[in-house]
């Protein structure tokens, strides 16, 4: 697996809240630009999602895909990992909240992806940072937006 970024944002909300955006992938086309199309294939029996596909369309990078995902029993935390790609070979990632106050939050997201396609790390690195920029952001609009 190649190198993972690491990006963080403050969120002036709970963590709950937060992680309920997180969680609620059937909203993602709503407010994730480039995310056109989710559907949870099977939950745990929290009834937490477990497996999801989407399908993304990045500009430069289309793709349909699936990822297995792991939530901490705290709350705190998301982890996830590839299981399907086209034009991925892998990914994994996590969001990891960290409760700075009652209404304020870090949120730290990373982020690893390999494509099937070639591309200098470079160029990868920064696609990758632009990726969880956007992410970050449009979660904070999101979650900000909805109080």
């Amino acid at each position: 697996m190649v190198d993972q970024s690491t990006q963080s944002i403050v969120i002036e909300a709970p963590a709950g809240q937060i992680m309920a955006a997180i969680a609620d992938f059937a909203a993602y086309p709503e407010w994730a630009e480039a995310v056109k199309e989710t559907e949870v294939l099977s939950r745990t029996s929290d009834g937490d999602a477990a497996k999801v596909r989407f399908v993304l369309d990045a500009g430069v990078v289309k793709d349909t895909y699936v990822n297995v995902y792991d939530w901490a029993a705290d709350g705190l935390s998301v982890s996830w990992e590839l299981v399907e790609g086209g034009v991925q070979k892998a990914q994994r990632g996590s969001y990891r909240l960290n409760q700075l106050t009652d209404e304020r939050t870090e949120v730290t997201y990373s982020l690893a992806v390999d494509l099937a396609i070639p591309m200098i790390g470079l160029f990868k690195r920064k696609a990758e940072k632009m990726i969880m920029d956007t992410a970050l952001k449009e979660l904070k609009r999101r979650v900000e937006g909805a109080k």
